[in-house]
């Protein structure tokens, strides 16, 4: 069956992946934006992040003359957080690091995940790319929020 995009199963098998990391066990993993939960103190969400408008951002181009195949190149928007009623921002800091180094490392390839960069062969790859850290004080604790992407390659 043909597809113009794999956009949908990369971003699905990234959720996989993820779910399956036992360092993200104890995170709360969110598909795209969720409602407010404060009881959660650490979440993580694939295909939303605060700061932007994209859940996915993506291009096409043929492979090759013809046109029988095309390129896809798309970035996921991703956005890890730690909250707390304290106000230990190294704390926070480092707990959404760890959050997003997990990703990271779900991400490689292993002996056991030996699919993780291809996504389950829904891409030829992905990485994590970019990330920008934001931190909050406020009268309920602390907070720190790293943005971040999963750019991904794909052949359709």
């Amino acid at each position: 069956m043909a597809t113009t995009s794999r956009v949908p199963a990369a971003v699905d098998a990234l959720l996989t992946i993820i779910r399956a990391a036992p360092a993200l066990s104890a995170i709360h993993i969110t598909d795209g934006p969720s409602a407010v939960n404060l009881t959660d103190r650490h979440r993580l969400y694939i295909g939303w992040s605060p700061s932007g408008d994209q859940a996915v951002e993506l291009q096409q181009r043929f492979a090759s003359a013809g046109a029988r195949t095309r390129d896809e190149s798309f970035t996921i928007a991703c956005y890890a957080e730690s909250r707390a009623g304290d106000k230990d921002m190294a704390l926070r800091r480092t707990k959404v690091f760890e959050i997003v180094a997990a990703v990271e490392d779900a991400l490689r390839a292993t002996v056991t995940t030996p699919k993780a960069p291809t996504l389950l062969g829904t891409v030829l790859w992905s990485e994590l790319t970019t990330g920008s850290l934001t931190q909050e004080q406020g009268s309920d604790g602390s907070l720190a929020g790293l943005t971040f992407s999963v750019s991904c390659r794909a052949r359709i």
